[in-house]
């Protein structure tokens, strides 16, 4: 099968599954500079042209203004634009004297989501779109485990508390390996500089671990996603150790 086409079939089986698109949905893609959110993207825009179920599709680039690292702003709005979906970008910083308790990664991805959802509240959209694909579902139920003792992740599917919006992940059946591939195949460009602060953090360590289990047996992927029963829930909830899209 051609791994374009292994994607879409995931893609659509996450949204029939888990009921992540629906009729007059205005979706808002958050959009990174990496390969999974100009993935999400492409899909996105594609099913937008699609009949049932009628959808709009825009994106959201947050700049952080206080962190030193730069993506192509150019590329992404071409990008956007090619694939029928209007980037907007948005500015946004932080200043840590504020709380010395978080990292800077937390407070840069707070302040981030914060700009995103007040953006898509203020614009009548309904949902905000994520890239997180398999691979981060199960590296955040083992961090949980890890760190939390607690044995959960990630939704596919998750009302905000506090904006009248729902968070959906639409490639939460797509390994990331996949997506790396499709990537190389259609030429997406890689973000100009990385940010400084990611270079080793417990997530990676986790992904790590995740790898060598896989290593040890190719089927441990979907022997951890039977045992984590992913599935979209109604109640109202948060989100732990959820990663940049």
């Amino acid at each position: 099968m051609n791994i374009e086409h292994k994607i879409q079939r995931l893609f659509h089986k996450a949204c029939a599954d888990y009921g992540l698109l629906e009729d007059d949905d205005r979706i808002l893609v958050a959009v990174s500079g990496g390969k999974d959110s100009l993935e999400l993207v492409r899909l996105l825009g594609m099913q937008q042209r699609i009949f049932k179920p009628r959808i709009e599709v825009g994106a959201a680039h947050v700049v952080m203004d206080n962190i030193p690292y730069d993506t192509d702003r150019t590329y992404l709005q071409e990008f956007c634009q090619a694939n029928g979906v209007r980037l907007n970008i948005l500015h946004a910083s932080f200043d840590e004297s504020t709380d010395r308790r978080k990292t800077k990664c937390f407070l840069c991805s707070w302040n981030r989501r914060k700009a995103l959802f007040e953006y898509a509240r203020d614009n009548g959209y309904n949902k905000v779109a994520l890239g997180h694909h398999q691979d981060d579902f199960i590296t955040t139920l083992l961090m949980n485990m890890t760190f939390e003792g607690a044995i959960s992740t990630m939704q596919p599917r998750m009302p905000m508390r506090h904006y009248p919006l729902s968070v959906i992940r639409p490639l939460c059946l797509v390994a990331e390996k996949d997506i790396r591939e499709v990537a190389m195949s259609l030429g997406f460009e890689k973000q100009k500089t990385p940010c400084p602060y990611e270079t080793k953090t417990r997530r990676k360590d986790i992904n790590e671990v995740f790898h060598r289990l896989e290593e040890l047996n190719p089927e441990a992927r979907y022997s951890l996603w039977r045992a984590m029963q992913v599935k979209s829930q109604n109640c109202r909830g948060r989100d732990a150790h959820v990663p940049e899209e």
